[in-house]
């Protein structure tokens, strides 16, 4: 069982930037592709980015392309989301998630989740 824990979330206002982090529990990091999914209040949950587990190829959503930036630290098993620019409509709970192997980065499957970190943007 791969416990991922989410960190860096706040408040902060439109423009600005945060950087979310997700430690995970698991010494084969290396091997998980790792994602970045956001949940608004009355939304269902969609996905942000993912970065794959071997080669780092990364993916992101249209509407965070340019302005938000998927890493990972697999010496610190450790998966980051760079956020700048932030908007209003940014504003959720933002979840990690790891999957020993997807089938696509977007729809995964995922098989481990965090408990999720809030980001509230203000305008």
């Amino acid at each position: 069982q791969v416990q991922l824990v989410e960190s860096g979330g706040g408040l902060v206002q439109a423009g600005g930037s945060l950087r979310l982090s997700c430690a995970a529990s698991e010494p084969t990091f290396s091997r998980l592709g790792m994602g970045w999914f956001r949940q608004a209040p009355g939304k269902e949950r969609e996905f942000v980015a993912a970065i794959s587990r071997s080669s780092g190829i990364t993916y992101y959503e249209d509407s965070v392309k340019g302005r938000f930036t998927i890493s990972r630290d697999n010496a610190r098993n450790t998966v980051y989301l760079e956020m700048n620019s932030l908007k209003p409509e940014d504003t959720a709970v933002y979840y990690c998630a790891a999957t020993r192997g997807w089938t696509n980065p977007r729809n995964g499957p995922y098989d481990y989740w965090g408990q999720g970190t809030q980001v509230t943007v203000s305008s």
